[in-house]
């Protein structure tokens, strides 16, 4: 007799999120719907099914399905760059634009508790946030001038769009301490690794927030996150390959400043590669096969086989996963504030250097043009003094201290499909202009590579890399070490 379709949800409300998990693991074996899988089931039942199944023989697919909902409040921005350095998870995070932060918002390292340079520490962090709220009426009024009323438009909603962008500024001047709040969605299994990678962390911060997330975990997930501990091979591993650096920068002479952002490996037959990949989906050859028929092509037949595959692509359409047949590996120098947002793009693979105020600070232009330059490098010279003291004694925590403004340098690999996403995302008007700088650079130097399908890798009209570094910076200072 034939059976009728069924969707419905288990709804985690009347069952735990451990319960749900073993409901769907079950369904393998049983032949009972979930419903009834679910009913017979109690906590204690499966967290006897997950010891034996889960934690015994490792079948640790079976753990993502239990989803956790979980509330990170006040910490800081390195730590929240810990919390979403795990790709498998959702996060929703405190902006930088629509919020303002007080005095006193700032995270005081346990390490530097009764310390000597505790005080030197609190005085920066709060010289910066002072400074930070200084600039936003200013940097305010210069944008406001820039960008009158248009016609109909309210005085509120006038000030609901130029405020931002003065907030947007002025975000250059937040050190990595600055307090955030983090609402992450995660399943169990991706979570045990997190928290391992967080008790595994060099800041005290980190390792207490792991603490403090498994131990919210457990009264929902007894069993899946109780064994997640400290990693000494991620200790090791750190400990061997961190070399220290040199206090001061050490600038090679008559060399003169480097790109901000190389391409520094690519897929040199990267668009045959995502031809030859279509038409393996579509067809019943080899890929050896698809990739010489597509070499024997004419240019002409391999623009129409380039166009079928993205040509018709709508604004919120995704585009067919082939397009992962193909990477790109760039060498970045960027500020913190835009690292912020490209950290986001978890299906790139990003190796992020320590954050340091090693390679210099942008300065936007709008601070100068609000008469605030002084005081902005002031307090950039002065977190960096004071990150130089504090590395001496611990390199992690002296981080804390150095603002949104300074670059950081990050290697990055992605592929096509991901690299469309992360450009037609971070250079709409809407984006903030410091991503948006990357995002153009990224797609020029890409499409260079890919005659094919270069041309559909397109940044928002009227707007170059150029543009937004004149419009947007007085200074940039990418310089290389």
């Amino acid at each position: 007799m034939p059976r009728n379709r069924q969707i419905y949800l288990l709804d985690p409300q009347q069952l735990p999120p451990e319960t749900i998990a073993v409901t769907f693991a079950k369904t393998s074996r049983s032949p009972q719907s979930f419903r009834e899988i679910a009913a017979e089931l109690t906590e204690a039942k499966s967290a006897d099914f997950h010891e034996k199944w889960v934690v015994g023989y490792g079948h640790s697919s079976v753990a993502e399905h239990a989803v956790l909902h979980i509330a990170a409040e006040n910490i800081s921005r390195l730590a929240v760059e810990c919390l979403e350095s795990n790709r498998l998870a959702s996060y929703t995070e405190k902006s930088t634009r629509y919020q303002q932060w007080g005095l006193d918002d700032f995270y005081r390292p346990a390490e530097l508790q009764n310390h000597l340079l505790q005080g030197l520490y609190e005085d920066t962090c709060r010289s910066l946030f002072e400074t930070y709220t200084r600039c936003l009426e200013p940097v305010q009024r210069v944008i406001a001038a820039e960008n009158p009323p248009r016609e109909g438009e309210t005085p509120s909603a006038w000030e609901r769009r130029v405020r931002p962008q003065a907030v947007d500024v002025c975000r250059f001047l937040l050190p990595a301490a600055a307090l955030a709040n983090v609402g992450m969605t995660i399943n169990a299994r991706a979570l045990e690794h997190a928290i391992r990678k967080m008790l595994s962390h060099p800041l005290m911060e980190v390792r207490a927030m792991g603490e403090e997330i498994k131990a919210a975990a457990l009264e929902s997930t007894p069993t899946l996150v109780k064994y997640a501990d400290a990693v000494p091979y991620l200790q090791t591993v750190r400990e061997a390959l961190t070399p220290g650096f040199p206090a001061e920068p050490t600038m090679p002479a008559g060399r003169g400043e480097t790109p901000w952002c190389r391409l520094v490996d690519w897929d040199r037959n990267a668009d045959l590669h995502i031809l030859a990949a279509a038409l393996y989906r579509h067809g019943e050859i080899g890929y050896a096969h698809a990739l010489e028929q597509v070499r024997n092509l004419s240019a002409g037949e391999q623009a129409r086989l380039a166009a079928a595959i993205l040509g018709s692509l709508g604004p919120h359409d995704i585009p067919i996963r082939e397009l992962e047949f193909s990477f790109f590996v760039f060498d970045i120098i960027l500020d913190q504030g835009a690292y912020a947002e490209l950290k986001r793009h978890r299906m790139m693979t990003q190796t992020p250097q320590e954050l340091t105020p090693l390679l210099g600070y942008a300065i936007p232009r709008c601070i100068c043009a609000a008469g605030m330059e002084t005081d902005y490098r002031r307090a950039m010279e002065t977190a960096r003094e004071t990150y130089l003291q504090l590395h001496n004694f611990n390199p992690a925590v002296a981080s804390y201290v150095v603002p949104n403004g300074y670059n950081r340098r990050v290697l990055l690999s992605t592929n096509l499909r991901s690299l469309m996403h992360f450009v037609s995302l971070r250079s709409a008007p809407n984006a903030h202009f410091s991503i948006r700088r990357i995002a153009h650079r990224m797609a020029e130097l890409a499409r260079e590579t890919m005659p094919l399908l270069g041309d559909y890798l397109t940044t928002a009209p009227g707007e170059s890399w150029q543009d937004v570094e004149q419009l947007h910076f007085a200074e940039t200072k990418a310089g290389d070490q």
